[in-house]
């Protein structure tokens, strides 16, 4: 099959889980050679301005630097885009309203893996992707009670293990963030969306026995973006299939 359907990816939101997210769409695509997978081109840029400092604290807004990001991933040829982090999103609308090409919501993809089996979903994320409440509305619609870590959970669990994500030490992270998982599955949820694109390696890192009962959103997201390039892959010139049975 040929695929010339490209995704962009926004990244650098942090690097290593615009990396996490690559080999994520990598090992989750059904390919036999190099030719049957998605075509990518990927922004990062580790200097956008921090998302949950914006939001919580009135810092500096990341919205012109992701726009920028969004233009040069459009230049560059990009068929639709994704942006590989959770807090991000926050500006979701603001980008898609000048983005030219569809721009993929990573809790709508998220939330779409839940099965109807389950009511109670648990989830942890950022300060700033919690308080920005976009999990939380998805979640209602669909009729899912949403539980979320306490303040004092965040603090000493959720925050601190997603900074050592950021400073390379992914196994301390993991021993933090598996307590926070944890503690939501203790109260009742019956699965936990991984809300934050740092949370997964940490998790995978320490094999935390909880990961079975999770969501991966960026594995999700990997999965939304894997069928859409499918779908708008060309179709194969009916010249070039005679020439391959001959």
């Amino acid at each position: 099959m040929r695929m010339n359907a490209m995704i962009g990816i926004l990244g650098g939101m942090g690097p290593l889980a615009t990396v996490d997210f690559l080999g994520k769409l990598v090992g989750r695509t059904r390919a036999s050679c190099d030719q049957e997978h998605v075509p990518v081109v990927v922004y990062s840029v580790p200097q956008i301005p921090d998302r949950s400092a914006s939001i919580l604290r009135g810092g500096e807004s990341p919205l012109p630097a992701m726009r920028a990001g969004i233009r040069t991933l459009e230049r560059a040829g990009a068929g639709a885009i994704a942006i590989a982090c959770n807090t991000a999103h926050f500006w979701y609308d603001d980008l898609a309203r000048d983005c030219r090409v569809p721009l993929l919501h990573i809790a709508d993809c998220a939330c779409a893996a839940l099965g109807r089996e389950v009511a109670k979903v648990g989830l942890i994320a950022t300060r700033g992707t919690l308080a920005a409440g976009f999990y939380q509305q998805r979640l209602a619609l669909r009729g899912y009670a949403c539980l979320t870590n306490g303040q004092d959970e965040v603090d000493a669990w959720v925050t601190p293990g997603i900074s050592l994500v950021k400073a390379g030490d992914l196994r301390g992270a993991g021993a933090l963030l598996q307590q926070a998982v944890a503690a939501l599955l203790e109260r009742g949820a019956q699965r936990v969306i991984l809300a934050c694109t740092e949370i997964p390696p940490a998790l995978e890192c320490v094999a935390a026995p909880q990961l079975q009962q999770c969501i991966d959103a960026t594995a999700t997201l990997a999965d939304a973006c894997i069928q859409w390039s499918l779908r708008n892959a060309p179709a194969e010139p009916a010249a070039a299939r005679a020439d391959e049975v001959a």
